[in-house]
């Protein structure tokens, strides 16, 4: 009785959500006020704009790259002669983090949005409009809505030459329809397809574990091992107790924490937060000069040369070493810190840019964290010296060591390039290209590991280890998954760190041997060299070429509400269109159309149209797209599937984001049938 109640329960779970999907989310209401509630002429106040979200919604703000993919809150005041506006719209209390899947940085708001603009007022009274578009998602469903709205505030100001008392009078938000001084409530949406997955931001502590483990495999790496058992015997030869070798021991620990720690610190001190974080995660400067970095350190670590610091410097350093002192202790970790640097730079630089996106206290404590995990063999190995006894000894293992990180900071070099490639559209590293790099560098790195491949300052080696041959396996199977990423394989584990899908040269044919049908080529169509389908669906864009192509080869059409920035599109099209079933389904059974309604396309001028919606002109692709979902099928969000014949009628219930395959195969078989009869 229990599992019928609970099926039960399920099902009746489902059709809500089904029902749920296809209405509209209402439109956030805004407050907006102005401090001094009753300035007078010379001013400056502030006008406050505040909206408040959802529980499991959130909004972007304003002051992230458009360039990175979703839609970029804008405020705009109306220019007029009786106030000036100061400087640029602010937002206050949003986070800030880097979205691997966009690869950039996005800024959101939880709970409530706040944007503040200063302004000087120029006139008795200054009647304010503002115009805002603005994006909220569900973190629930990862449904996103684009919204537009107008607010209008009319301040009244105190007389400079009235000694009058005026009595305070609030100012607040009143919609551009109405006169009255209230909230706003505004209508239902205007919609976007920039989806974003639900996804938490990197906790400060999985960042801070990730830097302690960085600091524990730079302790492997050939310029610090066989520092171990020198610095090991130093402490118990020049210490005449165990308790002074032991305090000299946590002191070289704290010393080598401090010094990173102070790095991070100038990073911390420089303001180098959010701001600086997005410029650094998407502008080309950086990342041209990160690859640069990355290569240089790649062909050291191969042996083309050694990255060494200058010698005197080094030596002035280790000379104060001797000095029987805390400080004597500190030099000594500085100078450990100075001789590993060509090792442990490319793990600290690779922290620091992952740091500088964050709080200001994230550098600090990033290297404080990595200090840590650098400090703590030293430490522990000088408290306990025969442990020294079980550490293997130095020799070529060492060597493979580095190369095996030359290896892995070649392939992580193009990681950068790829990131301004994506962003300012070069087309130098196209995702089958850098698939290619990437399957020849891992290739290399596993016959080197398996000793088929050796380099100039490699020993001659008969036998391998268990370690190195598990390394190799794992190193040859990563290959053997990244192959068939050639041909159109999705390869969802390394979304955050390959170029798009459809930037691949290679066009495959995904879903086996499924083609189109003959005639139903659509080249010379609308649209088509902005737009394309994937999988090699041949398609329209445009809403009247599709109704007039389903009348002429009397085919259902099959809509596609989606946009350029819409993970969950793209997801339904990686992990559901890519079926066999449905790609078969789509490209033999129905008129494809796509129609993105976040475009910025401008059309000409004979296009445009008033909405009877919202009454607004539609000048763009995007919007004109936008309009007509949520004027003919009252949806606002994407991806979102729609069954109509040619007259319009619209065939089966309309689909939302979901990734079962039976489901959605039965939604398009239940959209033919309904054509048929």
């Amino acid at each position: 009785m229990s599992r019928i109640l609970k099926y039960g329960f399920l099902i009746l779970l489902l059709f809500v959500v089904d029902s749920v999907s296809a209405q509209l989310k209402q439109k956030p209401s805004w407050k907006i006020t102005i401090s001094p509630e009753n300035p007078k002429i010379g001013d400056v106040a502030e006008i406050q704009l505040k909206s408040p979200i959802e529980k499991d919604w959130y909004m972007y703000s304003n002051d992230f790259s458009e360039d990175v993919g979703p839609v970029v809150a804008q405020i705009q005041f109306k220019k007029t002669n009786e106030f000036e506006l100061i400087g640029k719209t602010q937002a206050k209390g949003n986070h800030k983090k880097f979205d691997d899947v966009f690869g950039g940085e996005v800024s959101t708001f939880t709970k409530e949005a706040v944007f503040v603009q200063k302004i000087k007022v120029l006139k008795d009274n200054p009647n304010i409009k503002v115009s805002l578009e603005f994006q909220e998602c569900s973190q629930v469903t990862g449904m996103c809505v684009l919204f537009e709205d107008e607010l209008n505030l009319r301040v009244k100001t105190t007389k400079t030459e009235s000694n009058e008392a005026t009595a305070p009078v609030k100012n607040v938000a009143t919609n551009i329809d109405t006169a009255q001084a209230t909230e706003v409530n505004t209508k239902p949406a205007v919609e976007t397809n920039n989806a974003i997955p639900t996804k938490s931001e990197t906790s400060l502590f999985a960042f801070l574990i990730f830097a302690l483990m960085g600091g524990l495999v730079a302790v492997l790496t050939p310029c610090v091992f066989p520092m171990l058992p020198m610095t090991v015997t130093f402490f118990t030869k020049k210490s005449d107790t165990r308790a002074l070798a032991v305090k000299r021991a946590l002191g070289f620990g704290l010393s080598i924490v401090i010094i990173y720690s102070s790095l991070g610190l100038v990073f911390s001190l420089l303001g180098l937060g959010p701001d600086f974080g997005n410029w650094l995660s998407t502008s080309w400067v950086p990342n041209i000069l990160f690859f640069a970095i990355f290569m240089v350190f790649a062909a050291s670590f191969l042996g083309l040369f050694e990255i060494t610091l200058p010698h005197s410097f080094v030596n002035q350093i280790d000379s104060k070493s001797n000095m029987a002192s805390f400080a004597g202790v500190f030099f000594m970790a500085f100078t450990l810190v100075l001789v590993s640097f060509s090792c442990t730079g490319p793990i600290v630089g690779s922290l620091l840019i992952e740091a500088v996106g964050g709080a200001i206290a994230k550098p600090l404590l990033g290297m404080a964290a990595f200090g840590a995990g650098l400090a703590l063999p030293f430490t522990l190995f000088a408290i306990f010296p025969s442990w020294i006894q079980g550490l293997p000894k130095s020799g070529g293992w060492l060597n493979s060591v580095k190369v095996v990180l030359g290896f892995l900071e070649l392939a992580l070099a193009f990681k950068f390039l790829s990131i301004p490639d994506q962003t300012y559209h070069w087309g130098l590293l196209d995702r089958d290209v850098y698939l290619a790099i990437w399957i020849a560098i891992f290739t290399l790195m596993g016959l080197y590991l398996i000793g088929k491949l050796r380099l100039s300052h490699d020993g001659e080696s008969q036998t391998i280890g268990v370690p190195r041959l598990f390394l190799a396996i794992a190193t040859f199977s990563f290959v053997v998954y990244l192959i068939p990423g050639m041909w159109g394989a999705p390869l969802k584990g390394l979304s955050g760190y390959l170029p798009p899908i459809e930037t691949l040269d290679f066009k495959p044919n995904v879903g086996g041997s499924e083609q189109a049908e003959p005639g139903q080529s659509h080249k010379g169509s609308k649209y088509q060299n902005i737009f394309k389908l994937p999988h090699d669906i041949d398609g329209f864009f445009d809403y009247k070429e599709a109704l007039s192509y389903s009348k002429k080869v009397q085919k259902p059409i099959f809509i596609d509400f989606t946009g350029h920035g819409c993970v969950n599109c793209r997801e339904m099209e990686a992990n559901v269109w890519s079926d066999p079933e449905v790609l078969k389904l789509l490209k033999n059974e129905f008129v494809v159309l796509a129609l993105y309604v976040d475009d910025k396309t401008e059309l000409p001028e004979n296009e445009w149209y008033m909405s009877k919606y919202d009454s607004k002109e539609k000048k763009t692709i995007g919007k004109q797209n936008f309009d007509l979902q949520i004027t003919k099928f009252n949806a606002n969000a994407q991806p979102y599937y729609v069954i109509l014949d040619a007259n319009e009628k619209m065939l089966t219930q309309p689909r939302a984001y979901d990734l079962d395959i039976p489901r959605f195969v039965q939604f398009l078989k239940d959209g033919i049938k309904n054509y048929q009869h």
